[in-house]
Protein backbone atom coordinates (compact mmCIF):
# COMPACT_ATOMS: atom_id res chain seq x y z
CA UNK A 1 0.00 0.00 0.00
CA UNK A 2 1.43 3.56 -0.79
CA UNK A 3 3.50 5.05 2.29
CA UNK A 4 2.93 8.68 3.84
CA UNK A 5 5.77 9.78 1.22
CA UNK A 6 3.35 9.93 -1.39
CA UNK A 7 2.57 13.16 -0.45
CA UNK A 8 5.03 16.21 0.52
CA UNK A 9 4.18 19.79 1.63
CA UNK A 10 5.82 22.16 -0.96
CA UNK A 11 4.38 25.03 -1.65
CA UNK A 12 7.14 26.36 -4.30
CA UNK A 13 5.33 23.85 -6.55
CA UNK A 14 1.97 25.68 -6.14
CA UNK A 15 1.77 28.17 -9.38
CA UNK A 16 0.04 31.48 -9.36
CA UNK A 17 -2.60 29.78 -11.65
CA UNK A 18 -3.29 27.12 -9.37
CA UNK A 19 -3.81 29.30 -6.79
CA UNK A 20 -5.66 32.31 -9.31
CA UNK A 21 -8.40 29.42 -9.40
CA UNK A 22 -8.97 28.48 -6.30
CA UNK A 23 -9.66 31.70 -5.02
CA UNK A 24 -12.37 32.31 -7.69
CA UNK A 25 -13.89 28.89 -7.30
CA UNK A 26 -14.04 29.96 -3.48
CA UNK A 27 -15.52 33.26 -3.87
CA UNK A 28 -18.70 33.76 -1.59
CA UNK A 29 -21.36 35.05 -4.35
CA UNK A 30 -20.58 32.34 -7.01
CA UNK A 31 -22.00 29.99 -3.86
CA UNK A 32 -19.82 27.20 -5.85
CA UNK A 33 -18.68 26.17 -2.12
CA UNK A 34 -18.59 26.94 1.90
CA UNK A 35 -16.30 27.00 4.57
CA UNK A 36 -13.37 24.25 3.58
CA UNK A 37 -16.16 23.18 0.97
CA UNK A 38 -14.25 22.36 -2.85
CA UNK A 39 -10.58 21.30 -3.97
CA UNK A 40 -8.46 22.23 -6.84
CA UNK A 41 -5.36 20.59 -8.66
CA UNK A 42 -2.87 20.87 -11.39
CA UNK A 43 -0.52 18.59 -13.00
CA UNK A 44 2.85 19.45 -11.87
CA UNK A 45 6.43 17.51 -13.68
CA UNK A 46 7.32 14.13 -12.77
CA UNK A 47 3.79 12.64 -12.67
CA UNK A 48 2.73 14.58 -9.47
CA UNK A 49 -0.20 16.90 -8.62
CA UNK A 50 -0.40 19.53 -6.34
CA UNK A 51 -3.93 19.70 -4.75
CA UNK A 52 -5.86 21.83 -2.26
CA UNK A 53 -5.16 20.09 1.36
CA UNK A 54 -7.96 19.48 3.68
CA UNK A 55 -9.32 21.94 6.40
CA UNK A 56 -8.69 24.84 4.23
CA UNK A 57 -10.96 27.51 2.78
CA UNK A 58 -11.01 28.10 -0.94
CA UNK A 59 -11.34 31.83 -0.98
CA UNK A 60 -8.54 32.33 1.37
CA UNK A 61 -6.19 29.47 0.10
CA UNK A 62 -2.04 30.34 0.41
CA UNK A 63 0.38 27.99 -0.70
CA UNK A 64 0.85 26.56 2.35
CA UNK A 65 -2.74 24.93 1.89
CA UNK A 66 -1.73 22.56 -1.12
CA UNK A 67 0.24 19.12 -1.09
CA UNK A 68 1.90 18.13 -3.63
CA UNK A 69 1.26 14.19 -4.21
CA UNK A 70 2.83 10.91 -6.20
CA UNK A 71 0.12 10.35 -9.13
CA UNK A 72 1.42 6.82 -9.43
CA UNK A 73 1.77 5.42 -5.77
CA UNK A 74 -1.75 6.38 -4.79
CA UNK A 75 -3.15 4.86 -8.13
CA UNK A 76 -3.38 1.53 -6.72
CA UNK A 77 -6.03 2.34 -3.72
CA UNK A 78 -8.46 3.27 -7.16
CA UNK A 79 -8.52 -0.47 -7.85
CA UNK A 80 -8.06 -2.42 -4.45
CA UNK A 81 -11.09 -4.01 -3.02
CA UNK A 82 -9.34 -4.40 -0.31
CA UNK A 83 -7.98 -0.54 0.78
CA UNK A 84 -9.81 1.49 3.51
CA UNK A 85 -10.12 4.79 3.97
CA UNK A 86 -7.49 4.56 7.11
CA UNK A 87 -5.25 3.70 3.63
CA UNK A 88 -6.24 6.72 1.64
CA UNK A 89 -5.29 9.01 4.97
CA UNK A 90 -2.35 7.83 5.37
CA UNK A 91 -1.10 8.09 1.73
CA UNK A 92 -2.20 11.69 1.60
CA UNK A 93 -0.48 12.89 4.28
CA UNK A 94 2.86 15.25 4.14
CA UNK A 95 3.14 15.19 8.00
CA UNK A 96 2.89 18.24 10.48
CA UNK A 97 4.54 21.43 9.55
CA UNK A 98 5.10 24.07 12.01
CA UNK A 99 2.86 22.81 13.95
CA UNK A 100 -0.07 21.80 11.73
CA UNK A 101 -1.49 18.80 10.24
CA UNK A 102 -0.87 18.73 6.35
CA UNK A 103 -2.86 16.45 4.47
CA UNK A 104 -4.28 15.78 0.72
CA UNK A 105 -8.51 16.70 0.69
CA UNK A 106 -10.22 13.92 1.32
CA UNK A 107 -11.34 14.06 -2.43
CA UNK A 108 -7.89 14.00 -3.39
CA UNK A 109 -8.27 10.16 -5.38
CA UNK A 110 -10.78 11.77 -7.26
CA UNK A 111 -7.92 13.92 -8.79
CA UNK A 112 -5.61 11.58 -8.64
CA UNK A 113 -8.22 9.13 -11.07
CA UNK A 114 -8.20 12.00 -13.38
CA UNK A 115 -4.90 11.78 -13.71
CA UNK A 116 -4.43 8.36 -14.09
CA UNK A 117 -7.60 8.00 -16.78
CA UNK A 118 -5.94 10.90 -18.44
CA UNK A 119 -2.60 8.98 -18.59
CA UNK A 120 -3.51 6.24 -20.02
CA UNK A 121 -5.86 7.49 -22.50
CA UNK A 122 -2.60 9.66 -23.48
CA UNK A 123 -4.90 12.72 -23.15
CA UNK A 124 -2.79 13.36 -20.02
CA UNK A 125 -2.80 17.51 -21.71
CA UNK A 126 -6.71 17.66 -21.37
CA UNK A 127 -6.58 17.56 -17.56
CA UNK A 128 -4.00 19.87 -16.67
CA UNK A 129 -6.18 21.71 -14.29
CA UNK A 130 -9.01 20.10 -11.87
CA UNK A 131 -11.59 21.46 -10.22
CA UNK A 132 -14.50 20.21 -7.63
CA UNK A 133 -16.97 22.35 -5.66
CA UNK A 134 -20.31 21.86 -4.60
CA UNK A 135 -22.83 24.12 -6.67
CA UNK A 136 -25.88 25.01 -4.37
CA UNK A 137 -28.07 24.81 -7.66
CA UNK A 138 -26.16 21.83 -9.32
CA UNK A 139 -26.25 20.25 -6.23
CA UNK A 140 -30.19 20.72 -5.98
CA UNK A 141 -30.55 19.06 -9.13
CA UNK A 142 -28.84 16.39 -8.47
CA UNK A 143 -30.24 15.72 -5.16
CA UNK A 144 -33.70 15.06 -6.93
CA UNK A 145 -35.51 12.73 -8.74
CA UNK A 146 -34.14 13.62 -12.22
CA UNK A 147 -30.68 13.85 -10.84
CA UNK A 148 -29.45 10.82 -13.28
CA UNK A 149 -31.30 12.21 -16.73
CA UNK A 150 -31.06 15.88 -15.93
CA UNK A 151 -27.52 16.45 -18.08
CA UNK A 152 -28.55 13.58 -20.36
CA UNK A 153 -29.24 15.89 -22.96
CA UNK A 154 -27.75 19.42 -23.92
CA UNK A 155 -30.42 22.58 -23.50
CA UNK A 156 -29.29 25.60 -25.05
CA UNK A 157 -26.37 25.96 -27.45
CA UNK A 158 -23.42 27.68 -25.92
CA UNK A 159 -23.92 24.73 -22.85
CA UNK A 160 -22.57 22.99 -25.68
CA UNK A 161 -19.60 25.01 -26.18
CA UNK A 162 -18.14 25.07 -22.68
CA UNK A 163 -18.95 21.84 -21.71
CA UNK A 164 -19.38 19.71 -24.76
CA UNK A 165 -22.43 17.43 -25.83
CA UNK A 166 -22.02 14.64 -22.96
CA UNK A 167 -21.30 15.21 -19.20
CA UNK A 168 -20.54 11.96 -17.18
CA UNK A 169 -22.96 11.29 -14.31
CA UNK A 170 -21.64 9.25 -11.05
CA UNK A 171 -24.22 7.96 -8.60
CA UNK A 172 -23.50 9.12 -5.12
CA UNK A 173 -20.70 7.42 -3.41
CA UNK A 174 -19.34 8.17 0.09
CA UNK A 175 -16.50 10.91 -0.38
CA UNK A 176 -12.81 9.30 -0.06
CA UNK A 177 -11.90 5.86 -0.70
CA UNK A 178 -15.09 4.58 -2.40
CA UNK A 179 -16.05 7.75 -4.09
CA UNK A 180 -12.54 7.29 -5.55
CA UNK A 181 -13.06 4.24 -6.59
CA UNK A 182 -16.16 4.86 -8.11
CA UNK A 183 -15.53 8.16 -9.79
CA UNK A 184 -12.83 6.03 -11.01
CA UNK A 185 -14.43 3.50 -12.82
CA UNK A 186 -17.12 5.40 -14.47
CA UNK A 187 -14.52 8.08 -16.12
CA UNK A 188 -12.18 4.70 -17.07
CA UNK A 189 -15.69 3.38 -18.91
CA UNK A 190 -16.37 6.77 -20.34
CA UNK A 191 -12.64 7.38 -21.69
CA UNK A 192 -13.12 4.18 -23.38
CA UNK A 193 -16.06 4.40 -25.32
CA UNK A 194 -15.03 8.08 -26.21
CA UNK A 195 -11.62 8.42 -26.22
CA UNK A 196 -11.76 11.76 -24.86
CA UNK A 197 -12.37 13.21 -20.96
CA UNK A 198 -15.46 14.60 -19.90
CA UNK A 199 -15.16 18.37 -19.10
CA UNK A 200 -17.93 17.96 -16.53
CA UNK A 201 -18.67 14.79 -14.15
CA UNK A 202 -21.63 15.42 -12.28
CA UNK A 203 -21.64 13.86 -9.21
CA UNK A 204 -25.36 12.39 -7.58
CA UNK A 205 -25.81 13.82 -4.23
CA UNK A 206 -22.08 15.81 -4.33
CA UNK A 207 -21.38 18.46 -6.67
CA UNK A 208 -19.15 18.57 -9.95
CA UNK A 209 -15.70 17.88 -11.49
CA UNK A 210 -14.71 20.35 -14.40
CA UNK A 211 -11.87 19.34 -16.52
CA UNK A 212 -9.33 21.57 -18.86
CA UNK A 213 -6.23 22.21 -20.05
CA UNK A 214 -6.52 25.24 -18.59
CA UNK A 215 -7.11 27.10 -15.00
CA UNK A 216 -10.08 29.70 -16.97
CA UNK A 217 -11.24 26.48 -18.90
CA UNK A 218 -12.03 24.98 -15.24
CA UNK A 219 -13.33 28.21 -14.11
CA UNK A 220 -15.79 29.23 -17.40
CA UNK A 221 -17.33 24.98 -16.76
CA UNK A 222 -17.57 25.09 -13.17
CA UNK A 223 -19.60 28.70 -13.97
CA UNK A 224 -21.50 27.31 -17.65
CA UNK A 225 -22.45 23.75 -15.15
CA UNK A 226 -24.13 26.37 -12.56
CA UNK A 227 -25.94 28.38 -15.15
CA UNK A 228 -27.28 24.66 -17.12
CA UNK A 229 -28.57 23.58 -13.35
CA UNK A 230 -30.86 26.78 -13.21
CA UNK A 231 -32.14 26.47 -16.76
CA UNK A 232 -33.29 23.17 -16.14
CA UNK A 233 -34.87 23.81 -12.29
CA UNK A 234 -36.92 26.49 -14.15
CA UNK A 235 -37.71 24.35 -16.81
CA UNK A 236 -38.67 21.68 -14.83
CA UNK A 237 -40.57 24.15 -12.68
CA UNK A 238 -43.19 25.14 -15.84
CA UNK A 239 -43.68 21.49 -16.97
CA UNK A 240 -40.47 20.07 -17.95
CA UNK A 241 -36.75 20.63 -20.44
CA UNK A 242 -37.92 20.08 -24.15
CA UNK A 243 -33.86 19.57 -25.24
CA UNK A 244 -31.93 19.75 -27.83
CA UNK A 245 -31.91 16.91 -30.47
CA UNK A 246 -29.06 14.92 -31.02
CA UNK A 247 -29.36 16.22 -35.04
CA UNK A 248 -29.47 20.15 -33.77
CA UNK A 249 -25.87 19.31 -31.55
CA UNK A 250 -24.38 17.08 -33.85
CA UNK A 251 -24.72 20.47 -36.61
CA UNK A 252 -24.06 23.04 -33.87
CA UNK A 253 -20.75 21.11 -33.49
CA UNK A 254 -20.00 20.22 -36.91
CA UNK A 255 -19.54 24.20 -37.76
CA UNK A 256 -16.21 25.63 -38.40
CA UNK A 257 -16.89 28.84 -35.82
CA UNK A 258 -17.96 26.33 -32.99
CA UNK A 259 -14.67 24.47 -33.39
CA UNK A 260 -13.05 27.45 -33.21
CA UNK A 261 -14.63 28.96 -29.91
CA UNK A 262 -14.14 25.66 -28.47
CA UNK A 263 -10.46 26.09 -29.07
CA UNK A 264 -10.45 29.02 -27.45
CA UNK A 265 -12.25 27.81 -24.53
CA UNK A 266 -9.41 24.87 -23.70
CA UNK A 267 -6.35 27.57 -24.25
CA UNK A 268 -7.82 29.66 -21.44
CA UNK A 269 -9.17 32.51 -24.16
CA UNK A 270 -12.83 33.63 -24.12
Amino acid sequence: MPQQETAVFAPDQVSDELLALTHSLGRPERDLVILAEGNTSQQLTGGRIAVKASGSNMATATRDDFVVIDVARVTPLLTDPAATQADLTAALDAGEIGGRRRRGSIEALVHVAVQAVALAAGVADAARFVGHTHPTAVVGLLASVHAAEAYERIVYSDEAVVIGASPLYVPYAQPGIALGQTFHAALAQRVEQTGELPQLVLLGNHGIVAIAPTADGVDGISAMAVKGAQVRTAAYAVGGVAPLTDEQVTKFFARDDIAERRGNLARGTF
